[in-house]
């Protein structure tokens, strides 16, 4: 029986090296992004492994979520080993003060940083709940929605409300006779396209640049390939789930 995988930004960065490392003859992979990668396509039919692309807005989180509810539900419980959900997209904003940003900009970074995860959640927990097979929902949170930072708002407030309804949903999870385990997870530092943004914001508007920009010339960013073997390794470990809200640097 096939473990099925539903991956959010799944089209660069973190996103694609996790859907690269999740393809294997015995997984069904999903991959939710605004582009598809052809590349991705050969390398999934090349190993034997089932994998769809879809092409989907996340910032439109209601479609997206009734499109995933709609698709799980052609499934048949018992013909799947596990199913697991990682909410891994998620936009940064422009940097600068709240008070300088533009509305579309900031609503859209919560709409997929926040509110697309939580519909997809509740999506995915919807169309398994009679399902018996383990059930993970893995959100791929941040640092920055534990401590607060000058010039990126929204992209924190959407990490700490992650953190957070992760929190709400375990509790409500542990109560079921066969409820899904989440984790909100920090991944560390990664060099992804979002670390360019920060190091070449203006200083005036964003205080940090100088931290993010040592943490590259002193080599203490991880490379995504290496982010998501971390990753993927904490979903794989047998207390999954004990603390709804963890780092894989204090794994």
């Amino acid at each position: 029986m096939p473990h099925l995988y539903i991956l959010t930004g799944a089209s660069r960065g973190l996103g694609l090296a996790l859907a690269q490392q999740l393809l294997s003859p015995s997984h069904h992979l999903l991959c939710i992004a605004r582009s598809i990668k052809a590349d991705l396509a050969a390398q999934a039919k090349a190993c034997g492994c089932t994998c769809e692309q879809w092409t989907q807005d996340l910032a439109d989180a209601p479609a997206a979520a009734e499109r995933l509810r709609a698709w799980l539900r052609t499934f048949d419980p018992a013909a799947c080993a596990s199913a697991t959900l990682i909410n891994n997209a998620g936009v940064i904003s422009r940097i600068g003060a709240l008070e300088d940003s533009d509305d579309a900009d900031v609503s859209n970074a919560l709409r997929v940083g926040l509110e697309a995860p939580m519909l997809l959640t509740s999506a995915f927990l919807d169309a398994t709940r009679h399902w018996t097979a383990p059930r993970k929902v893995l959100n791929v949170s941040s640092g920055l929605g534990r401590r607060a930072m000058a010039g990126s708002a929204a992209y924190c407030a959407a990490k700490a409300g992650m953190d957070h309804f992760t929190r709400s949903v375990a509790l409500e999870q542990a109560a079921l006779p066969h409820g899904a385990r989440i984790v909100s997870l920090a991944p560390g530092v990664i060099d992804t396209d979002m670390q360019v943004q920060l190091r070449g914001s203006d200083p005036a508007g964003f205080p940090d640049r100088g931290r993010f920009v040592q943490l590259q010339v002193q080599g203490q960013l991880s490379t995504p390939d290496d982010a998501a073997r971390r990753l993927l390794a904490y979903l794989a470990r047998h207390d999954f789930g004990v603390s709804p809200v963890a780092d894989v640097r204090d794994a």
